[in-house]
């Protein structure tokens, strides 16, 4: 984001980790994208730092996202903790909305193995089937992309001829989804490689703002192949569609002409060329610019 976007995000974390009681006379800011993580020391805490306007009319939600934590907690989810010291809840803070997290200390190593990232997907779903949140269904997290790609306010650079091809792609494979009537539940909403933290208590996952329901396929089709296919029971015929709905997604984010996210356009180019190679789709990370 624009440095002085940085600049407020962290004056806003500093400032509302201070009148909470934490100490804070340093801040390291570790991903400054479409929201902000902060490291704030030396209280060693990690704000999350969420513009009021992100992505709005698309059900994100920091206040789920911190409930859904709480609630994990008292399961045996390999999820990063909300801070202790702390009233677990959202702050309001000059346009931002700001939550306090553990630092996880991290590791340097080889991507996660596929089996340990798979058997942690497994084991947060097995915990979020025994908790209780009120969430959108993942169809209708597609149906605001849709609207997205509709507006020529919101994806104003889109040429006329990417709009009707990436309109039609995202109605597709929606319909194809939804037409299997899949067995359903809570799911991590996007458990891509960048949510999985590598520390030394094992893989950890982390941002459950995008939190909804529907198959788990759909949060399989975030990861890459060789987890999904270690992930016990799963329809991978199933997983290979979600594959090119969460491709179209993620394609649509990146003609938003609010996103900040580092690949900019560039990656948005690419992400329409991968969706007009068709299937099979390609895993996300997989996908590079």
């Amino acid at each position: 984001m624009k440095s002085t976007n940085t600049e407020r995000a962290v004056a806003a974390a500093i400032s509302t980790a201070s009148a909470l009681g934490l100490a804070v006379d340093a801040a390291v800011v570790l991903n400054d994208s479409n929201r902000f993580v902060i490291r704030l020391m030396p209280c060693d805490t990690v704000a999350r730092v969420t513009p009021t306007t992100h992505h709005a009319g698309h059900q994100v939600s920091p206040e789920r996202e911190v409930e859904v934590v709480r609630q994990l907690a008292r399961t045996d989810s390999p999820v990063a903790g909300l801070d202790a010291r702390v009233e677990p809840r959202i702050v309001e803070q000059d346009g931002f909305k700001i939550a306090f997290w553990t630092h996880c200390e991290g590791i340097q190593s080889p991507p996660i193995p596929p089996a340990d990232y798979a058997r942690a997907l497994e084991r947060m779903h097995a915990g979020l089937r025994q908790i209780e949140v009120t969430t959108p269904h993942a169809m209708d997290r597609v149906a605001a992309v849709q609207q997205d790609v509709a507006s020529r306010d919101v994806t104003s650079d889109l040429t006329d001829a990417d709009r009707r091809f990436l309109a039609n792609m995202l109605r597709d494979l929606r319909g194809s989804i939804a037409s299997r009537q899949a067995p359903e539940q809570l799911h991590h909403g996007e458990p891509h490689s960048g949510n999985v933290l590598s520390t030394i208590d094992g893989p950890l996952l982390i941002d459950f703002e995008n939190t909804c329901h529907g198959p788990v396929e759909y949060d399989l089709g975030w990861v890459p192949k060789e987890v999904a296919d270690r992930y016990s029971g799963a329809d991978q015929d199933l997983i290979g569609e979600c594959r090119g709905l969460v491709l179209a997604m993620v394609t649509a984010y990146r003609w938003r002409h609010d996103d900040q996210h580092p690949s900019g356009r560039k990656s948005g180019f690419v992400f329409l060329d991968v969706l007009r190679d068709g299937p099979p789709w390609p895993a996300l990370d997989d996908v590079t610019w």
